[in-house]
């Protein structure tokens, strides 16, 4: 069957029921993650938070996102993706009611903190799909499962104040956010019910070891462990951005102590991909197992620049048609909420274009289109007519978006068994570009910080001229030691 025959609608087959219900818990993880974005009115009235405090709570959103997409990526291989998912769905439960039912503000950061696993989600879908459709629908399938499940940040932003309305009074937002926690953990249940590793008769292939990605060569370790720098470098800023030279959450020796810890993680998982790997390479790694770690480092930058970019762009649209156009903060709000809203169409279209077209081919389009989107966006200013520049950050968007779709149309196809570590690896680095482009606009204004962007894209434009077309077939080996043939292009 080709990709532009992929029927959403054919709920007799397994794949397609499979692919709802991977997407519906990826949006539910989503609604989870955002509910207290919607509802920051209530909280900053309830709590009487200062803007360096309701900062604070948004970078805490997403700190721990970083290494828990890495962590859960090595779990979704070595346990499968019904097991990770619906355990990470019911569990997420607990974080959310404790959000819901806090009385100061630390044990809203603290709570708020917990829950950037829930953000993890989106990792442990692309080894399911990957494992369910086949090379000529899996971008189709892994854009629909992206896209459609990215939506529930906006699904919040559009509900959760309603909800909170109908349970009325001073603590309405608080059954609103608990409630998307009761949600989570009844689909949690669901889910181990329903969900399949794999299909009927297919193997589920696992790592030989989960502690760290399995490299094919030296020059590959090497590699693999100059790309998992940046993850804590990362992590370095945000502990700075919540230290005392600026949204002063906590004080020197916290940061210091903080700064401590997370060089501490970076050394020891450094450590373990060193061990595992020397071990790896030391027993010899067969021809047909081998593959490329440069395919996972060019998709790692092409994901900082779409998916980082649309992270520090959704966060800072409103504020910036606000000002530039002088807009009341709900029009602009309303007016910037079209960036997002293109997830739907434009994700899934991404994926299509990469099964249709070719992945890299794909890419390179896609990651141009949104190179000189920001370019544009650089020069929108006050001068400008409203819905010109709403035309063209819609345009911008669908470059973006759609990037991010191709980028995970060709994740599933490097290395069936490391699926998992791989896309935790690339949704990390979609994180870390967030962290990235956010400090950057903390220093540049608007204009400068679509230029970055634009600049950033343009190194990852030139990375991917030496991505490999993915072709033939990657071999696995099953549980019978059977050399197993998985093609992929």
């Amino acid at each position: 069957m080709s990709a532009d025959k992929l029927n959403l609608l054919n709920f007799s087959a397994p794949r397609i029921r499979l692919l709802h219900l991977s997407w519906v818990a990826f949006f539910i993880t989503f609604v989870v993650w955002f509910s207290h974005a919607p509802l920051m009115g209530h909280l900053r009235e309830a709590f009487d938070l200062s803007t360096e405090q309701v900062k604070a709570l948004l970078i805490l959103n997403v700190a721990l996102t970083i290494p828990s997409r890495v962590i859960i990526g090595s779990l979704v291989d070595r346990f499968g993706p019904r097991k990770v998912f619906g355990c990470l769905l019911i569990i997420s439960a607990i974080p959310c009611w404790a959000f819901a039912m806090s009385t100061t503000f630390e044990q809203l950061a603290i709570t708020r903190l917990m829950l950037g696993f829930v953000g993890a989600g989106f990792v442990v879908g692309i080894r399911l799909i990957g494992e369910w459709f086949p090379a000529n629908e899996v971008g189709l399938a892994e854009g629909v499962y992206g896209g459609w499940g990215n939506f529930g940040s906006a699904a919040a932003a559009i509900t959760l104040p309603t909800v909170a309305m109908l349970f009325g009074g001073d603590d309405g937002w608080r059954w609103a956010i608990a409630s998307t926690g009761l949600i989570a953990l009844l689909y949690g249940f669901f889910f181990l019910w329903k969900a399949r590793n794999t299909p009927k008769g297919s193997s589920y292939f696992k790592p030989k070891r989960s502690a760290a990605l399995e490299v094919s060569t030296k020059r590959d370790l090497y590699f693999y462990l100059a790309m998992s720098v940046p993850l804590y470098a990362a992590l370095l800023v945000i502990v700075w951005r919540l230290g005392p030279a600026n949204l002063a959450l906590y004080d020197l020796s916290t940061q210091y102590i903080l700064t401590a810890l997370v060089l501490a993680l970076g050394i020891v998982q450094i450590g373990q991909a060193w061990r595992v790997n020397r071990e790896h390479l030391a027993e010899g790694v067969n021809e047909h197992d081998r593959y490329s770690f440069k395919q996972v480092a060019i998709l790692d930058l092409s994901y900082l620049v779409t998916f980082g970019s649309e992270l520090a762009v959704v966060s800072m649209l409103p504020l910036f048609f606000a000002d530039t156009f002088n807009l009341e903060p709900v029009m602009a709000g309303l007016l910037a909420s079209g960036y997002a809203f293109m997830n739907l169409a434009a994700r899934p279209g991404g994926g299509w274009l990469s099964d249709k077209f070719g992945r890299k081919k794909s890419l390179i389009i896609l990651l141009a289109g949104l190179m000189v989107g920001y370019g544009l966006m650089s020069q929108i200013g006050s001068t400008w007519p409203l819905a010109l520049a709403v035309v063209a950050t819609m345009c911008c968007s669908f470059f973006v978006q759609a990037g991010e779709g191709a980028v995970f149309a060709t994740v599933p196809l490097i290395k069936r068994r490391l699926t998992g570590q791989i896309a935790g690896m690339v949704g990390a680095y979609g994180n870390t570009g967030a962290v990235i482009f956010l400090t950057v606009l903390t220093f540049v204004d608007p204009s400068t910080f679509f230029l970055v962007i634009a600049a950033s894209a343009a190194v990852a434009l030139a990375a991917v001229q030496f991505l490999d077309e993915p072709k033939g077939h990657i071999a696995e080996i099953d549980e019978k030691g059977e050399v197993q043939l998985i093609k992929v292009g």
